[in-house]
């Protein structure tokens, strides 16, 4: 889931201006009131704005077609746009936790995803996201899109999720990723890309949706797993018979009490912001050092 008038200013007042004591011509006194004052300055913060518009449009988007709109789980949908003519774009997308700016056709307003997809999709010329459908937002526009439909799009920004802040795997083997909802999104570009999870011996990943409806990418489960992942799906309002974890996620790691050495300890955490500044709260009282805490905002 991309974006010169100039303005006269007058000189400041010299402090040890010298002003004669003569009056001005009547012209320019009738110039100088209030009234036209009022109105010239008016006209001025005008021409300032337009100016600060035109310097401030200055993102590149480039068309691209959908070629898949299809639901992923409850509210939830997968997007998926062909950069078959777009590489520049493609390109620009290097590392997981990357997003860009996406507009849909004849609106202005756009909307900021995270790319959903690993970096090596994207040298096949594929962009995914993973888009929660808002009433009366941009999103739930996109979500109404049809395959070959267009959208504009910027190049992806943001410095992503640093994984070399928790390299090499030998000296960080506990690794606890945390997200909730669409924040599932990049990462599953970083479990995908790969961040040699098996090279680690303890590696978990605390989902939280409210219920198995709103969980998305269930299908991608076994191969997370297979590469290294073990997910913990924590559900707020769970149907009956759900016998996993329940309530926040934030409150299921905490339940946890997971014993870790938090000098070998690195987290990643993207979704809601209350649980992002629990969960952070918890890994740092723990003695788990805030650089290796991941984050792609």
């Amino acid at each position: 889931m991309s974006f010169t008038i100039s303005q006269t200013r007058l000189a400041p007042l010299h402090p040890h201006a010298h002003f004669s004591p003569s009056l001005p011509p009547m012209s320019i006194l009738r110039r100088l009131t209030p009234s036209r004052l009022t109105l010239h300055n008016r006209r001025r913060r005008r021409l300032a704005a337009v100016s600060a518009a035109v310097r401030q449009d200055t993102t590149l988007w480039t068309p691209a077609p959908l070629s898949q709109v299809e639901p992923a789980a409850e509210s939830l949908f997968h997007i998926r746009v062909d950069l078959s003519d777009a590489p520049d774009l493609a390109s620009s997308y290097t590392r997981a936790g990357q997003y860009l700016q996406l507009r849909v056709p004849e609106v202005e307003k756009p909307s900021f995803l995270a790319i959903a997809s690993p970096p090596s999709l994207a040298t096949k010329g594929v962009f995914e996201f993973l888009v929660k459908s808002v009433e009366g937002s941009i999103a739930e526009l996109l979500c109404g899109l049809k395959k070959g439909d267009v959208v504009e799009l910027t190049q992806a920004m943001g410095k992503g999720f640093e994984i070399e802040r928790i390299e090499p795997p030998e000296s960080f083997p506990t690794v606890l990723i945390f997200a909730t909802g669409s924040g599932i999104s990049p990462i599953r570009s970083l479990i995908e890309s790969g961040f040699n999870a098996d090279k680690r011996s303890d590696v978990k990943l605390y989902y939280g949706a409210r219920n198995l409806d709103r969980m998305a990418y269930q299908d991608r489960f076994k191969d997370w797993e297979a590469s290294g992942v073990k997910i913990v799906p924590v559900l707020s309002q769970p149907q009956d018979g759900w016998t996993g974890q329940s309530g926040y996620v934030q409150a299921a790691f905490s339940r946890a009490k997971q014993v870790y050495n938090p000098l070998s300890t690195a987290a990643v955490l993207c979704g809601q912001k209350q649980m992002a500044e629990e969960v952070s709260s918890i890994l740092l009282s723990d003695g788990v050092a805030s650089e290796k805490i991941l984050k792609n905002f």
